[in-house]
C-alpha cells in the first residue's frame, strides 16, 4: 500500500459542520465537561483555529478538532474553517499521533490507534514505530493494550461509564474476567484507585475466591451513624421529594442525549451496551410508572391503594 502521510494542507475552506465526518471519532475519547468547555470557549471567542481534515473519495473527514466540530454543531454554526489535507486514513491516524505526542491523547486513544494501523491499514509494527518516531517496543505495548480489552469494557469507556485509566487497570485481568469486575466497578462507582486496588486483590487470590471477593465489592460498606448532634436525617416525605428531582433532571437530560443522535452512530459494541442498558431501564420503568399509577390514581387523585 502506498502510505501518504506528508499533508500540507491544499486547500482551506468555509463548510457547514455536517459535511465533515468523524470515523475517526471511535479512537478518541471526549468527556462531556471537555466538550462542554470547548463549546463555551467557541460561544466566546469564536473559532481561533482551523480544524483539519481528509479527503475520502467525495467526502471530508476529520482528524484533529472533533470537540470544535460537536460544539460548532451545537451551538448551530453555519460555517466552520477547515484544512483540508492531502492524507489518506492511515496517515490521518499517524498525524494525531505524532501531533498529540506530547499531550492530549489518553493511553487507551494511543493504543486504539495503533490497532488500527495495525489490523485495517496492515502497517508491521515496525513500520509504525518508524512513522510515529516511537521504540517499536512502545507501539508493542499499546497494541498488547487495545487488544487486551474485552468489547464491553472498551464500548463502556466510550460511553463515558467508566474511565480509561480504571480501563488500563481492569486490562491487567484476561478478558474473560473483565466484564464482571467491570459491572462491580460500574454499580459501586469505583475510583481509580479503588479498581486498581481491587484488581491487585483478585490478582493475589486464588480463581475459587473470586466469586467471594467481587460479592464483597459489590456490596457497599454500612452508612456510617451520624454522631449526636449531626445533621437530621430526611423525613420519608422529603426523600421522595428529593429522589423525585433527582429522577426528573436525569430523564431531561437522557431525553436529549437520545435526540442529539441514533444509537447505531455509536458503533456496533457500544450499540449493544446502550440498547441492553436502556431495556433494562425501560422495564424499570414501566413498573414504576405502574406502582405511580396506583399511588397516585388513574386520574392523579388520592392513594388508589389506601
Amino acid at each position: 500500500m502506498v502510505l501518504v502521510v506528508t499533508g500540507e494542507p491544499t486547500s482551506t475552506q468555509d463548510l457547514a459542520p455536517s459535511e465533515l465526518g468523524e470515523a475517526l471519532s471511535s479512537m478518541r475519547l471526549c468527556p462531556p465537561q471537555a466538550q462542554q468547555a470547548m463549546q463555551l470557549s467557541l460561544s466566546r471567542l469564536g473559532q481561533l483555529t482551523p480544524v483539519q481534515a481528509y479527503r475520502v473519495g467525495a467526502r471530508l473527514e476529520l482528524f484533529d478538532g472533533l470537540k470544535r466540530v460537536r460544539a460548532a454543531r451545537a451551538l448551530s454554526w453555519p460555517e466552520l474553517r477547515v484544512e483540508v489535507h492531502g492524507l489518506d486514513a492511515a496517515g490521518a491516524k499517524v498525524r494525531v499521533l505524532c501531533c498529540n505526542a506530547s499531550s492530549g491523547l489518553g493511553e487507551l486513544e494511543e493504543a486504539w490507534l495503533v490497532r488500527s494501523l495495525y489490523r485495517e491499514d496492515r502497517l508491521s509494527q515496525p513500520q509504525i514505530a518508524v512513522l510515529v518516531a516511537r521504540h517499536k517496543s512502545w507501539v508493542c505495548r499499546r497494541l498488547a493494550l487495545a487488544e487486551s480489552l474485552s468489547d464491553e469494557l472498551s464500548a463502556s469507556v466510550r460511553l463515558g461509564l467508566v474511565t480509561a485509566t480504571a480501563a488500563v487497570e481492569l486490562a491487567r485481568l484476561q478478558r474473560c474476567n473483565q466484564d464482571a469486575v467491570l459491572r462491580v466497578i460500574t454499580r459501586r462507582g469505583l475510583t481509580t484507585r479503588q479498581t486498581a486496588q481491587l484488581v491487585h486483590t483478585l490478582l493475589a487470590a486464588a480463581p475459587e475466591q473470586w466469586p467471594g471477593l467481587l460479592e464483597q465489592a459489590s456490596t457497599p460498606p454500612p452508612a456510617a451513624v451520624l454522631p449526636k448532634g449531626g445533621a437530621a436525617r430526611r423525613t420519608p416525605g422529603e426523600q421522595l421529594v428529593a429522589d423525585s428531582w433527582a429522577m426528573k433532571r436525569l430523564a431531561v437530560r437522557l431525553h436529549a442525549r437520545l435526540l442529539e443522535r441514533s444509537l447505531t452512530s455509536l458503533g456496533a459494541p457500544a450499540c449493544a451496551v446502550v440498547c441492553g442498558a436502556l431495556a433494562e431501564l425501560r422495564a424499570a420503568l414501566g413498573a414504576l410508572t405502574t406502582t405511580l399509577d396506583a399511588r397516585l390514581g388513574v386520574h392523579g387523585g388520592t392513594d388508589a391503594t389506601a
